[in-house]
């Protein structure tokens, strides 16, 4: 059953209180005891779930509204070049698509500022949930691991897109704290706590898998893994024991799965992936949370432009949808390619559930909710629940088939992580033997493409792997000068990182420089 604390924290949002400072006028000399501190909040065990449960709240600040016919998720999607738009009318997102964004470019600024207040309500939770007496310790201590997974999290995507950025560990109130204007600080000890935040949540009792959407074992190894995996590539270039560690921490979810297979394991079909009663079970490791009542499911402009494949008619969405060269990059017979059963769709039902008609062009199916839409004969409800996915099982047999290949060439248990997931899409796989570590190297790498896109998963990949997945020889290109079919447009090194928001560095003199490539 849905723990409905997650679902809908934006009704007890405590945190603006919390994050302002405590002080206050005296009025008739007296304590207004409704007005909540971190000093009288937190006293119950209540306390900190409802402190780690607006911690997941936050999370959907990555998702939401960017301006007319634009989401801040496309920060991460359009300059991929898998996508491209049939509206233009967004400044900000036409920026995104053309890689000519900068420091003003509102999907960058709403990043940064929905994950640093992640990370500061975890640094809060983290803080103050050790004095809450009495409280059960097993308790206390799943509740700091949640927050450490999340903080973590926040910090991977943080570090990711700018470098160098603020390190803040402890809750900051006021102008004289020392962190009220944090400097930059180095990508190795971002990682660093990255690291230890996700083993200290490894080591926190949680569940293996958590079907109410909290995070779990499972989600902790998978995020290790994707971690050190990333850690092992670009730009810290760890190397070879880096790749190990990854290889062993996705193992550990294999062999778990492998055990419990009603647990952990693939779909039988992509059209589980984005059905709303499968949500946070099974190959969803861990998914953004999303119900009506709170907020609904932010991947409406992957909807086509004024076609009615919704209950609620023609829509003027269409601001992020697949590119041609992209969707015909997909082998013959491909499952992930084929109409209303993979990840596209090519033809709807009127209304969502009247007559057939033909959309003219691929659309992005893979977060299309059927219930909530409606389908052949069956009318939607127009209420779209349908989580987000954040890690699926599918990623953790590749990260483990990339990761075992790079230790020591493609080896049986690599080459069948790897295998499973074609077998899936309804595709021969070449035999083990016809490859070499380079052969499989790119092999798994198209399947990232091809298996992880449309989920902001490929542009890290591209940034971590300096090359880019060229659709028309199938093979890899240099990161930079590699030319984005969707705008014809080369890469260059500086969108490697995205530049700091202009206001952050305007009101914070310490950060200093702007990253490279960007106006100072």
């Amino acid at each position: 059953m849905r723990l409905n604390l997650i679902k809908k924290t934006g009704v007890l949002f405590f945190c603006t209180t919390l994050l302002l400072s405590s002080g206050c006028t005296k009025f008739l000399e007296e304590k207004d005891p409704s007005n909540l501190s971190p000093d009288n909040f937190y006293t119950i065990p209540d306390h900190a779930e409802a402190a780690v449960a607006a911690i997941y709240a936050d999370t959907r600040a990555l998702w939401g509204g960017a301006g007319i016919f634009s989401s801040n998720w496309q920060l991460l999607e359009a300059p991929t070049g898998t996508s491209t738009t049939e509206t233009a009318q967004n400044s900000d997102l036409n920026n995104l698509y053309s890689l000519s964004w900068d420091g003003n470019t509102g999907h960058i600024v709403n990043y940064w500022n929905g994950l640093y207040r992640v990370i500061a309500n975890a640094n809060l939770a983290i803080d103050k949930i050790p004095g809450i007496t009495p409280m059960d310790e097993a308790l206390k201590k799943r509740k700091l691991g949640e927050a450490r997974f999340l903080r973590a999290w926040a910090y991977f995507y943080a570090v990711r897109l700018w470098g160098d950025i603020p390190l803040v560990t402890k809750p900051v109130f006021k102008e004289t704290d020392e962190n009220f204007f944090p400097a930059r600080a180095p990508q190795e000890e971002v990682y660093k706590l990255i690291v230890e935040d996700l083993l200290a949540a490894e080591a926190a009792g949680l569940p293996w898998m958590d079907a109410s959407g909290r995070a779990s074992l499972a989600a902790t190894k998978a995020q290790l893994a994707r971690v050190y995996l990333t850690m092992a590539g670009q730009p810290l270039n760890k190397g070879a024991a880096y790749y190990k560690l990854a290889a062993d921490r996705s193992k550990e979810v294999i062999d778990y799965a492998n055990a419990n297979p009603t647990v952990i394991n693939l779909f039988p079909t992509y059209l589980d992936l984005h059905d709303v009663n499968k949500e946070d079970i099974l190959e969803h490791l861990f998914e953004i949370q999303y119900q009506i009542t709170v907020a609904t499911n932010p991947m409406d402009n992957y909807y086509p432009n004024f076609k009615a494949v919704t209950v609620n008619g023609p829509g003027g969405t269409g601001s992020s949808v697949p590119t041609l060269s992209f969707y015909n990059s997909y082998e013959p017979g491909d499952l992930r390619a084929k109409n209303q059963e993979g990840f596209f769709y090519t033809s709807y039902y009127t209304n969502g559930n009247g007559a057939p008609f033909e959309l003219g062009a691929p659309y992005v199916f893979k977060h299309f909710n059927i219930v909530a839409n409606g389908t052949a004969g069956v009318k939607g409800t127009a209420q779209n629940n349908l989580d987000v996915p954040q890690i699926r099982y599918a990623e953790v047999l590749l990260i483990y088939a990339e990761a075992q290949n790079e230790v020591g060439g493609p080896t049986t248990e690599a080459y069948n992580a790897f295998k499973r997931i074609r077998d899936r899409a309804k595709l021969a796989t070449p035999e083990m033997g016809t490859y070499n570590q380079s052969t499989f190297r790119e092999a798994v790498w198209r399947e990232r493409w091809h298996e992880l896109c449309y989920e902001g998963i490929t542009w890290f990949d591209m940034v971590r792997l300096r090359k880019v997945y060229n659709e028309t020889t199938n093979g890899f290109d240099n990161f930079v000068g590699h030319i984005n079919k969707s705008s014809n447009q080369p890469l260059q090194a500086k969108h490697l990182l995205m530049p700091l928001g202009v206001q952050e560095m305007l009101n914070n003199a310490n950060l200093k420089v702007q990253n490279p490539g960007y106006p100072q």
